[in-house]
């Protein structure tokens, strides 16, 4: 049995989209724009209590907007129910139902919608097989490991041949290992099938390495979207720049502006020499740790502006002797400055005259 998803990928739309609770001064999501195009994976990122999923619940129809349209293949559904919308919700529990087995419960949406037997069966095995899960079908809930439930809550997903996934933090159950694997297996199952996904994780992990595109969420509106490279590289204010990055950014509060490096922009003067576009700042080194291949320097960093702690990231292959309670000159491009508006704290163009 065939089934195409690709040619049924659409663009979603969210226009001004606001939620207030009732009781509520603050609003959940506030005035939100973005444009999803078709067959993309955008990723909504954010802390918790920032609107990613009460956004998410409100595409997919489970919560009705206070304002503000949203808009699936160009068709605006504030007024239509979530079986109407042709999307599909994964949750983070999975919602697998555990008396049921594994083919019973990727069926049950097509049971609902009272599909032939036969044809639920179909498209239970072909959505089975495209996940690998084709021989568990007689098995329980219980009886299936995180990534194996994931998959179940998937393919019950994928059978209803939905235009937009609506993924909120599936993964966020599995253990660190299951989860690394099941990113590539989530991104390469959207690939094949290009059906457009929306996926909520508080993981920036998981952002930067499944998106093609970040859409960073705080108190309830947008602060930044892009693709993932250039939300890191080119942080739109100072929230996104401390909240992408481990280590964060670094940020050095003067006077007339905020000067903001990467851990790992900067290395020993030693190592690399000091060219016309580089600045050199000393750094006292106070703690060394070793994480992963990489030596996190903490200290106090000065000359660009007053003595402030920061955290240096030297890749493994840097063989500069550094210790603890010394003083090293750091060799710092200047094209690795970002430069952030003091009251504000959004992104600037205006250098200062110094650095």
């Amino acid at each position: 049995m065939t089934i195409s998803l690709r040619r049924q990928a659409v663009s979603v739309e969210l226009r001004g989209v606001t939620k207030v609770y009732e009781g509520n001064d603050t609003a959940a999501v506030d005035a939100v724009d973005l444009t999803i195009d078709e067959s993309e994976f955008v990723v909504l990122l954010g802390p918790s209590g920032c609107g990613k999923t009460t956004l998410l619940r409100t595409i997919a129809g489970l919560e009705k907007p206070t304002a503000g349209e949203l808009l699936i293949g160009g068709n605006v559904v504030n007024g239509l129910p979530p079986r109407a919308r042709k999307v599909a919700m994964v949750f983070q529990s999975y919602a697998l139902y555990p008396h049921k087995t594994v083919l019973a419960n990727i069926v049950f949406p097509l049971k609902a919608e009272k599909i032939a037997p036969d044809e639920r069966r179909r498209k239970a095995t072909w959505a089975a097989e495209l996940l690998g899960i084709a021989h568990l079908f007689d098995r329980k809930p219980r009886h299936l490991s995180g990534g194996e439930r994931q998959r179940v809550a998937l393919a019950r997903a994928l059978v209803r041949e939905p235009s937009v996934f609506l993924l909120d933090e599936p993964l966020s159950n599995l253990d660190a290992k299951l989860r690394a694997a099941a990113r590539d297996d989530l991104k390469e199952f959207q690939a094949e099938l290009g059906t457009t996904t929306i996926y909520v994780t508080h993981d920036q992990v998981e952002a930067m390495g499944m998106g093609d595109r970040i859409a960073v969420m705080y108190a309830g509106r947008l602060r930044q979207v892009g693709r993932p490279r250039d939300v890191y590289s080119d942080p739109a204010d100072t929230f996104v720049a401390t909240f992408l990055g481990s280590p964060p950014m670094n940020l050095i509060e003067r006077e007339d502006v905020i000067v903001g490096f990467r851990p790992e922009s900067a290395l020993p003067a030693t190592s690399v020499g000091v060219g016309r576009d580089q600045i050199t700042v000393p750094l006292k080194v106070h703690r060394i740790e070793y994480l992963s291949g990489d030596r996190h320097l903490h200290g106090i960093v000065g000359g660009l502006g007053p003595p402030t702690r920061v955290i240096v990231r030297l890749p493994a292959t840097e063989e500069a002797p550094i210790e603890a309670d010394e003083t090293y000159d750091m060799a710092l491009p200047a094209s690795a400055l970002r430069f952030f508006d003091v009251d504000t704290g959004e992104r600037t163009t205006a250098r200062p005259l110094r650095v």
